[in-house]
């Protein structure tokens, strides 16, 4: 099938490029009279004229009315700033619970033309399937959606968690073969595993570095023991946004790492990693604004990576710093640099003219492959369906009913006595957790819970073992009885329920395994609905319908008392053991150490 929005290499283009910008043959768009934000030169360029041949850029400079004919269509850009479209450096699109499409076109009039996407999510639960699907439907957009083949399918290995598939090198390299739009190996969350030379993951940076791609990471131990961090860039490791300090920064910039600062919807890392820079005056060509996950109404309340460019400069960030962090910083960190991230002849024309200050990050023209797609906050062009297979709404096999009974904890100890146990301390707005130990009484064989402690199971979904495991919860403040269930549960997304009334936590179980999919939460007042049909991980919906269905789960979470900022986000990753200090897989309790992964018991 033709694409509508088609992004052919620069070796197809260059002879009517090289034409258009000598005035021998007319260019289809000429953009007249910007103050064009120039991000290599670190510059801003009053009075320019940029003229577009088909896709991309033929003329940047002073007067291209010798490129204008009688079908070219101009634009006068009234002395409005004109920058790169803007790149995401690190996002899992699945996160916000829409599928590509419709991500298009929630990122798309907020001036996002492009980005690095990580399909780590949906390949967890269908395998190379699940990344061929998400390749197919991006390209079918104006974005340019540069896909990476995830690393870790498992995140660890099949002794710590179950998932839908396995992925290894022979997948790796297969993946690399599909276009160069398969732009890099995902970010290696079994950091361990490289720093100790794990072969599985070895073999999988060596295909990819045979393949001429990068490989992204996902690092989290504290930067003091240098010798760590060294082994896993020397492994081939060349970009991280596992960061939450300045000193993360620091270290892997002076390792010559691309270190990428994240503002997610609920990962709020950037105030404190940015001081890297207006504190110690790193260079920041080599940091990336990222936002990694973004919930759905995070993007129609906040928006995307408009917001966090927003956000650095409200930091100290001056404005054409924070634009380069956010176009050709990634662009260069992923070798595309001569399709994307600059406004220059040659490069796709992915385009914004912005409303008010360049502070501001006001889109008011998104402009995408020569193409208007968005104006005044709305798409403009119409995207194409794209079909599902039958595999992709049907990925939820529990294989039997849920009870209450599934959810007791029990305990050999005798009843009055008390036990100590491991909980999990979930915070506010930080992907990390703590390891709490709590002494609890037992009555019946059943270890009984504070009112500030709720119970969290992860039972296998995808149909290959049936596990069940259990865990505490500290943090969450319900202060109302509650149940929530979920098939977003990063990153092997089996069902996640969490709650403090077993027979409720049952009822949401069996709700979200009867739809295929998705999110149920449970309250005195009734049920909340977020169905997602896709993998278990995204809606086929509108994202103006998911955002409000996403919000109304917010909603209900507040209302039992969980009234963290964009709580789903932060629970959704309570079940991803790559993150410290303690998370629960279907396997059990796992935690990282300085040595690595360890499982451990729930009773200490």
């Amino acid at each position: 099938m033709a694409l509508s929005f088609p992004r052919p290499t620069q070796a197809d283009c260059i002879r009517d490029l090289n034409a258009t910008a000598r005035g021998e043959q007319s260019a289809t768009l000429v953009i007249k009279g910007a103050r064009l934000v120039n991000v290599i030169s670190n510059e801003i360029l009053p009075g320019t004229d940029v003229a577009v041949q088909g896709t991309r850029i033929a003329y940047v400079g002073k007067n291209a009315d010798h490129a204008i004919g009688k079908k070219t269509k101009v634009i006068d850009a009234e002395n409005r700033y004109l920058t790169p479209g803007l790149l995401d450096g690190h996002c899992h699109i699945e996160s916000s619970q829409i599928r590509p499409t419709q991500f298009a076109r929630a990122v798309m009039p907020k001036g996002t033309t492009g980005g690095f996407f990580d399909a780590h999510e949906i390949t967890n639960v269908l395998g190379l399937d699940g990344l061929r699907l998400m390749l197919e439907e991006a390209r079918q957009t104006p974005l340019a959606a540069y896909m990476q083949v995830p690393s870790c399918v498992p995140s660890t290995n099949e002794d710590f968690e179950t998932n839908g598939a396995v992925i290894g090198p022979k997948e790796v390299a297969e993946a690399f073969t599909w276009g160069t739009d398969v732009n890099a190996l995902g970010e290696v969350m079994n950091f361990p595993g490289v720093v100790y030379g794990d072969e599985k993951m070895l073999a999988e940076i060596e295909e990819t570095l045979r393949a001429g791609r990068p490989a992204d990471g996902h690092y989290t131990w504290p930067p003091e023991d240098d010798r760590r961090l060294s082994a896993y860039t020397a492994a081939g490791i060349s970009g991280d946004h596992e960061n939450s300090t300045a000193e993360d920064i620091i270290a892997q910039v002076r390792l010559g790492m691309y270190a990428k600062l994240r503002r997610g919807s609920a990962w709020h890392d950037v105030a404190e990693t940015i001081k890297a820079y207006t504190e110690h005056g790193l260079n920041t060509r080599r940091m990336l604004l990222v936002t990694d996950d973004r919930s759905p109404e995070s993007l129609v309340d906040e928006g995307h990576m408009d917001f966090v460019v927003r956000h650095a400069i409200a930091q100290g960030v001056p404005p054409v710093i924070a634009f380069q962090m956010a176009t050709i910083n990634p662009a260069e960190r992923f070798g595309v640099s001569n399709d994307v991230g600059i406004v220059a002849p040659g490069r796709f024309a992915d385009l914004l003219l912005l409303e008010g200050t360049l502070a501001d990050v006001n889109v008011g023209t998104t402009i995408a492959t020569g193409q208007v797609v968005a104006q005044g906050g709305e798409m403009v062009t119409n995207l194409p369906e794209f079909p599902l297979p039958e595999k992709a709404i049907h990925s939820v096999h529990l294989g039997k009913e849920i009870n209450a009974d599934d959810f007791r904890i029990t305990s050999p100890a005798p009843d009055g006595s008390k036990v100590n146990v491991r909980a999990i301390e979930v915070n506010e707005n930080q992907v990390y957790t703590q390891e709490k130990h709590i002494s609890l009484s037992c009555e019946k064989g059943e270890i009984l819970l504070h009112d500030d402690l709720c119970k969290m199971a992860v039972i296998e979904r995808h149909g290959r073992n049936g596990n069940k495991s259990l865990g505490i919860l500290k943090g969450l403040r319900f202060d109302k009885q509650v149940a929530i269930a979920s098939t977003v549960a990063h990153d092997s997304h089996n069902l996640m329920v969490i709650g403090n009334d077993d027979g409720m936590m049952a009822t949401a179980a069996n709700k979200v395994a009867g739809m295929q999919g998705g999110i149920v939460v449970i309250t005195e007042k009734g049920e909340t609905v977020l169905p997602l049909l896709i993998a278990g991980l995204m809606s086929n919906a509108s994202f103006e319908q998911v955002a409000e269905e996403s919000r109304a789960i917010s909603h209900a979470l507040a209302e039992a008392g969980c009234t963290m900022n964009y709580a789903f986000m932060t629970l959704s990753l309570l079940a991803l053991v790559v993150i410290p200090e303690l998370r629960l897989s279907d396997k059990g309790l796992v935690k990282i150490t300085d040595d690595g992964f360890e499982k451990v018991d729930l009773i200490v």
